[in-house]
Formats: structure tokens, C-alpha cells, sequence
């Protein structure tokens, strides 16, 4: 017979998962769910068995009240606002900006008329590394006032890794979607599907049928996760898909995209951006005055293209933040005030 003191203890953990349901808003059927589970654990503690299966209730609880059935970032929107951060951040990329801009158009007066929520686009950016696919979403993240949260697709093996595994499974949680929405706490996110062409080819079929329900705005709003097993509303998501090509992405997945091919930058659009984006960016973040660093304008087509040639500008972003560290460490060390970058002394300054 389990003693007086066991007792109390179960008391005390049931009590605790009570006082957790209470204090968030779930969906009524998921509420009485949950609530069957935990009076359940009374009586399983007298069949032997309570341990397990309040480890299991434990964590189920845990989840579903993590998860943001009603919450969401709210801001009023500004396109002007709008189209200015994702000008701060980004050089050019007019077709994606223009889709955004229209998307939050398209809302604004939806809100104002008490029509609730609009369709979002579902963007696909395609080009190669280095082009600001993922960048993107977060400096639109700045833009709309909403988190966001990346889902990396790289090397995904199993459709579960999206939709989760029964929670009948001791081990099992939440797939990446739903955990994706208990990270930013809102269920009006932006959500970074990362690197979509890029699952492994053994589960890429099963994978392409969870992103079809998931992008489709017919189902989305119905989502079944296999471990919170109740439809979970993702119809105020912004989805932000990326990839290198279309080839490995599913007709029926790209039927619900708007694909928009990111440009390969020349050297004079890449000095702009290097100039009016990168340095800046990184002056600020090194703790820098905004003058402590002066370059030679004949000097750019180097910096640009030291080693070759780069279709994006992940290695031009390297050599602007290695120059910046090169200029704090001098000053810190006081052997300058300040650094005047000539065809002198560049190659100290750039990868060898």
C-alpha cells in the first residue's frame, strides 16, 4: 500500500498540473483532455504505475500549454515603416519587398473593416548561397513586429520531424512546426523554412506531403501535430520558405509558392552594399565610432573580390567584419585612434 507520505506527494503533483491548466486559455475539448489525463494519475498511483505515466502527463501538459492558442504580436501597420527597415537591411530584392508590402496592404484593411486575418503569400526565395535568403526573414521580422523562427530542412530524415510522434511514445515531442510557435510565443509568427531542397532523398516524398497541408491555406488552419494530437490554427503564420533550386521541391509544394529568384550580385552592386549595409553594420556591432575607419574608394573592387569570384556575399561580409576586428584590436591596444585603409597596407587587412 503506498504510504501517507506518497500520498501527499501525488496530491502535490496533481495539484501543480491543475493549477498549470488553469493558467493558460486551451481550446475546451483540449482542456477536458488534459484534465481526464491528470485525474487519471490518482488512480494509476495505486495500480503501480503512476510514475511513467505522470512523467508522460507531465510532459504532454508542458507542451500544450507552451503552445499559443490565442497569443499575438500585435503592431499597427505602417508600410512606411515597412518598406524603410527592409530598405536598411537590404540591398535591392524590389520583387520580394513589393510582395510583402502588398500582402500587409491587403491586411491593413482587413483589420480596419473587422475582417479578420488575409491570405499570406508564401514566399520562396531561390539562389545560391550567400544571396540574403535567410537574412530576409529576419530583417522582416524588424519590419511586421513579429518573431521569427527558423525550421532548417537540411538533412530532415523523417516526416516526423515536422508533425512530431504520438505522445503514447515515452520519448516522443512536438515536431519542429509546433515547437517553432512555443519558441516565439505568438501564433502570428514568421516561420523560416530553411533549406526546403535540401531533406534527404529517402523521406524527401513524406516530407513534401506534410509541407503541402502545411502551406495550404485550405488545411493550415487545422494543423495535426501527432504529439499535441488536436488542430493547431496556422493560418496567421507567415511562412518564408528558402532553397538553392526548385529541382528537389515537389510540383504540388511549389504550386503554393510564389518562387522569386534571388539575384547574383555584380562587384559594383556588391561595393553598395559592403558600403551602405555591411560596414556600417559591423562598426556599430565592434563598439566603433562610425569614423574610426576610413577606405580608400579605389580600394572597394579588392575587398570585393580578393579571392575570386563570389555570387553572393557571405565571404565580402567575412572580409568587412575581419577588417572591423583588425581596427578594434589596434585601438584597444592604443597604437591607433583610427585606421585609413590605403593600397598600401590593404593586404594586412584581408585574408591571406
Amino acid at each position: 500500500m503506498p504510504t501517507q507520505n506518497n500520498q501527499e506527494l501525488v496530491k502535490k503533483d496533481i495539484l501543480d498540473l491543475q493549477q498549470k491548466l488553469k493558467s493558460v486559455s486551451l481550446p475546451g475539448d483540449l482542456s477536458l483532455k488534459a484534465s481526464s489525463m491528470v485525474d487519471r494519475l490518482e488512480r494509476m498511483f495505486f495500480q503501480g504505475f503512476y510514475s511513467q505515466e505522470f512523467e508522460k502527463t507531465r510532459h504532454y501538459i508542458d507542451w500544450i500549454t507552451k503552445v499559443p492558442w490565442d497569443k499575438r504580436a500585435e503592431r499597427a501597420i505602417d508600410l512606411t515603416l515597412i518598406k524603410n527597415t527592409l530598405d536598411k537591411h537590404h540591398h535591392g530584392m524590389g520583387e520580394v519587398k513589393e510582395r510583402i508590402l502588398e500582402y500587409m496592404s491587403v491586411l491593413k484593411l482587413r483589420t480596419e473593416k473587422g475582417l479578420g486575418t488575409a491570405r499570406a503569400p508564401i514566399i520562396f526565395l531561390v539562389g545560391l548561397v550567400g544571396t540574403g535568403k535567410t537574412t530576409f526573414a529576419y530583417a522582416l521580422s524588424e519590419a511586421l513586429g513579429r518573431p521569427v523562427a527558423r525550421v532548417p530542412f537540411g538533412g530532415m530524415g523523417s516526416a516526423r520531424d515536422l508533425r512530431g510522434q504520438s505522445s503514447l511514445h515515452l520519448e516522443s515531442e512536438p515536431g519542429h512546426i509546433i515547437k517553432a510557435l512555443t519558441q516565439v510565443n505568438v501564433k502570428n509568427p514568421i516561420i523560416l523554412l530553411d533549406e526546403i531542397d535540401r531533406v534527404t532523398e529517402e523521406a524527401r516524398a513524406d516530407i513534401m506531403g506534410v509541407l503541402v497541408e502545411l502551406l495550404d491555406p485550405s488545411q493550415n488552419n487545422r494543423f495535426l501535430d501527432h504529439y499535441i494530437d488536436h488542430p493547431v490554427d496556422l493560418s496567421e503564420v507567415l511562412f518564408i520558405a528558402t532553397g538553392n533550386n526548385t529541382s528537389n521541391v515537389a510540383t504540388a509544394v511549389l504550386d503554393r509558392l510564389e518562387p522569386i529568384r534571388m539575384p547574383s550580385y555584380t562587384d559594383q552592386e556588391k561595393i553598395t552594399i559592403a558600403k551602405d549595409y555591411l560596414l556600417p553594420k559591423a562598426i556599430e556591432l565592434a563598439g566603433l565610432d562610425v569614423n574610426t575607419i576610413i577606405i580608400d574608394e579605389e580600394l572597394w573592387p579588392n575587398i570585393v573580390r580578393p579571392l575570386g569570384y563570389d555570387a553572393g556575399i557571405r565571404t565580402l561580409n567575412r572580409n568587412i567584419e575581419g577588417i572591423v576586428r583588425k581596427t578594434a584590436k589596434m585601438i584597444v591596444e592604443k597604437k591607433a585612434q583610427t585606421i585609413h585603409l590605403t593600397k598600401d597596407n590593404i593586404k594586412d587587412y584581408l585574408p591571406k
